[in-house]
Parts: structure tokens; sequence; C-alpha cells
């Protein structure tokens, strides 16, 4: 049985976790193909055959997070096994070429992950000869990704084109729309391939009691413009009613400047809202996390997937989010509301509206959100369709 050999170059990966998503995708990816090449390696015993081809991941990353802390508890420059099928170089330095054209082989894929990073996306496309390369955007190229820091973004995909690095290698999307904004910026000719995100799933969380005209609500995410931090607080000092409102965020700070204009509001709040910021919160414990609050408000100004909104759905926790993620129609299903996340009032509602709520209608509400989430995940799918981007 032959071996789909996928390399993954990356700026971060596990334990680095303040970068968020991509890294919670890359990890969510090699969880779920392990475990189905283990049941599959379980049924080979009886059938003496495999269904589907197994997989050997080399995951090539840095030693550091997103805010330049070194991984202490992580071994450097050699091979160090991650899982059952998966191993990673934790380079100590940005020289990975050499490494990378040492250990690619002619029947390996190279998946490229990010296109910003010059060291683990920018080289593996300039330097590494004869292999597969599949670039996955994840979400970069989304108009509200690319509406930060718009000029210097637009000069670099100019020099993309000018570099022809778009040319014979093969885009990753995560669904249509992705598809649709990769062609915007590198013309109808790119070659394109769909494979959704893998999301990880919790189990439904126990709520904490709901007491009248109360809520405990918080944010899961990176702090920075993108995710509208600063619009939920403007909204909380909307709410002119007498509900007691707590709001936990949790994540790291990527834009310090972004987070003195959050902390100025903060300290402004009205008696009645309490805001706690948590801090950075590394992926085991967004689980125990989750249970602290009954809502999930995350108004991004765009998500390729939303990791975060997904497992709130799982464990049980409406969300409050825009409109601009791939989760939509949460109040028709009764799992949250999408609100467009400049639209301060509508916040504003939408957090009244389950503070208002009793323990009944909560509960109700917690299970259709888990239910929501349950409904919009095809593993099998999904895990059919990395298989024909990697069989490239």
């Amino acid at each position: 049985m032959p071996i789909i050999k996928v390399n993954i170059s990356i700026p971060w990966f596990l334990p680095a976790f303040k970068a968020g998503g991509p890294i919670q995708s890359i990890a969510n990816l090699v969880e779920q193909l392990t475990e189905e090449q283990l049941a599959e390696e379980q049924f080979a015993v009886d059938s003496l055959q495999l269904a589907n081809e197994p997989y050997q991941f080399r995951i090539i990353c840095g030693n550091r997070d997103l805010d330049g802390s070194l991984l202490k508890e992580v071994e450097y420059d050699h091979w160090v096994r991650f899982s059952n099928n998966t191993d990673v170089w934790y380079s100590s330095s940005d020289k990975i070429t050499n490494v990378l054209n040492k250990e690619l082989k002619e029947d390996a894929v190279l998946f490229i992950v990010g296109i910003y990073s010059w060291a683990y996306n920018l080289k593996p496309l300039l330097f590494c000869k004869g292999v597969k390369k599949i670039i996955s955007v994840r979400g970069m190229l989304h108009p509200g990704a690319l509406s930060q820091k718009s000029f210097k973004k637009k000069i670099y995909l100019q020099l993309w084109k000018l570099l022809g690095l778009h040319k014979g290698n093969i885009f990753h999307a995560t669904d249509k729309e992705e598809k649709k904004y990769i062609q915007q910026v590198f013309g109808d000719k790119a070659v394109i391939k769909i494979a959704a995100n893998i999301p990880r799933l919790f189990a439904l969380l126990p709520m904490p009691a709901k007491i009248d005209c109360k809520l405990i609500m918080g944010s899961i995410a990176l702090i920075s413009a993108m995710k509208n931090h600063l619009k939920v607080l403007e909204a909380l000092h909307t709410i002119k009613t007498n509900y007691q409102i707590a709001y936990n965020i949790y994540g790291p700070v990527k834009d310090p400047v972004y987070w003195e204009q959050c902390q100025k509001l903060i300290a402004s709040m009205p008696k009645n809202i309490r805001v706690n910021y948590k801090g950075a919160i590394a992926p085991t414990v967004v689980e125990k996390a989750l249970a602290e609050n009954q809502v999930i408000i995350l108004p991004s100004k765009s998500e390729n997937f939303g990791h975060s909104i997904i497992e709130a759905l799982s464990a049980g926790r409406p969300v409050i989010t825009s409109n601009t993620t791939p989760w939509n129609g949460l109040a028709a299903a009764e799992a949250g509301i999408n609100v467009p996340g400049e639209d301060i009032l509508g916040l504003a509602n939408a957090i009244t509206q389950f503070a208002a709520m009793d323990s009944t209608a909560l509960s109700q509400w917690s299970r259709s959100a888990r239910e929501y989430a349950l409904k919009g995940v095809d593993l099998d799918r999904v895990k059919g369709e990395y298989r024909e981007l990697f069989n490239v």
C-alpha cells in the first residue's frame, strides 16, 4: 500500500498557539488523519487490506511562538515524534531550505501554509525544486484580511505575480468563497482545489447557572482589529439597562496599539458591566474557558473558518458573530446571532437578548447550538477532500 507523504511548512506549530487558526487547522488535520489511519490499520488485521493509503506527515516550523517567545518544551533542529504518523522539525533559525531540500523526495507533497512568511512560505516556493507544491492561503486573501495594511499587501501580492510564484503550483481553498478570492487576486487560470477545515469538536458542556438579567460572555481570539473586540466594548457602552454583564476576554495581544484603545473603553465601563482580561490560553484550556461562559461573542471582520466559533457551538455555547464567517443562519437555528461586525447597536441588541433569557430558553439555545455544529461538519467528506488534495 503506497504512503501519502506530506511535508508541511508553517511558521508556527504546537505547542505554539498564539498565531491562532492556522496552527489549529494543521493540528486537527494530522490528528484526524492519524485517527483514520489507526482505525484502518485495526480493520486490516481482519480484512488484510486498507481502504485508503496511509499518511506520513513531516512538519517544518519555527521554535518560537507568534510573540517571539521560545518554545522551551521542545527539542530543536532534528525530527521530533508528534504522533503516530507525524514528525516535527522545530528550526532554531530561518535557514530551513537545506532541511527541506534534503528531506523532500519526488513522491512527496509540500504543503505551504500561509503566504507572508519569508522563511516558511517564500523560501519553500523559491528554492525547493522538483516537488509538488500546494499553497494554503488560510483566509489571507479574504477582503476583510486584505483591508488591514492594504497598501503593503497590494504591493506584496503584485510582486508574487511578477515573480510568477503562483504558476505551476496548486492553491488550497477551504471553501468556494475562498476559491473566488484566490481567483480575484491570481486570475481564473489559477489551479485551485477545495478541502474544508477540520474542526475540533467538544462534548456538550454544562451551562453556568443563568440568573435573570445577567449574562456571562467571552471572546477567545487574538486581540487585533480583525476580531473586533473594540466594537464589542463599544456595544457594551451603549447598553442602558440594568443588565449585569460579565465579558471575559481570552487571547494574546497581537496589536498593542489596538489593545490600548480597548483598555480605555474598559476603564470607563458602567458599573453593571465587568470586563475581565484572562490572557493568552493554550488549546488545552479552551474547553475550560468555554465552560466558564454562557455565550461566545466574536464579530470578526472576516474568518476563513473560525475555529473558536465552531468549537463553542459544539460545546453548546450560542455565538454572537458577524455575517462574514462560514457560520451563518444562526438565529434561525437558535444557535446564536449573526450581526455585521460594525453594527454596534445590533451587537448591543444581541447581547441584551441573551441577558434577558431565562435558564430554560438558554438551555434550548445551547442544545440547538450543538445540533447546528454537528450538522455543519461532515468529517468523512472533508477527509476525502484532503485525500484528493494530497494525491495531486
